[in-house]
């Protein structure tokens, strides 16, 4: 078990990549701290075995910092942040107004960088190593029409990530970037039904076929773990070969 007495924050934890990582962790032996905003989410990883669930937007840096302090109190320090939590919003560049592109930013972009600064001001103080994985998209890199404001947060992501690793590398604090392609997550029935537009998605991945959320969290556990040690400040896609296409 890659994870075994790992104490893991992952936030976005009630669907698709986010419950597939959660219980990955919790496979793999880790104790996991979710965050999700859906009341019937939080029923549902109730039933998990060791993990804490909490109800609650990730914008709510009260709550964030509450976390950590329980993992305190309980003993299970957080070593690992899995940021997951995000919005995706697909409008056409020229009708995007002020209030969506602060939205989408707000949601995908400064909720991660101010979780990652109290995670990281936490293991300083406690002089802990500690990793970090944040969820990106190739739609950042690749670019996709309608998603201008979701992508330019995804690469803003990308950015802050090799940023922060090459200034937290001496402090035994790695971070790295997993951009999922097309995944059977929460929104693959809905996008089923346009028929043309999966059939085109279908044509571009080489491996023609979406990929299971279960794939995407294997290699987010692998990052957060020990076996990654060396490994920070990566971008790494993963989506059947649509970006090599």
């Amino acid at each position: 078990m890659i994870l075994k007495n790992k104490n893991i924050l992952i936030t976005g934890a009630g669907k698709g990549i986010g419950l597939a990582t959660v219980e990955q962790a919790v496979k793999e032996g880790a104790f996991v701290y979710a965050i999700t905003r859906s009341k019937q989410d939080i029923k549902n990883l109730n039933k998990i075995r060791n993990l804490k669930a909490y109800y609650g937007d990730v914008s709510n840096l009260k709550l964030i910092n509450k976390i950590f302090s329980d993992s305190i109190r309980k003993k299970r320090i957080i070593t690992g942040l899995i940021n997951n939590a995000g919005i995706r919003q697909r409008i056409s560049f020229d009708k995007i107004t002020k209030k969506q592109i602060n939205e989408v930013f707000e949601n995908n972009f400064f909720s991660t960088f101010y979780i990652m600064q109290i995670f990281t001001k936490y293991l300083l103080k406690k002089k802990l190593k500690g990793s970090i994985v944040n969820l990106g998209s190739i739609v950042g890199p690749q670019g996709f029409k309608d998603l201008t404001g979701y992508a330019s947060t995804k690469s803003a992501i990308a950015g802050l990530t090799k940023s922060f690793a090459a200034e937290m590398a001496n402090k035994n604090i790695r971070a790295n970037t997993v951009n999922p392609g097309f995944t059977k997550s929460s929104f693959y029935k809905k996008f089923k039904q346009k028929k043309s537009l999966y059939k085109w998605t279908l044509s571009r991945i080489p491996q023609s076929r979406w990929g299971e959320p279960n794939e995407i969290a294997n290699l987010i556990c692998f990052l957060i773990s020990e076996n990654s040690s060396y490994i920070t400040g990566e971008s790494i896609n993963i989506d059947g070969g649509w970006s090599n296409s």
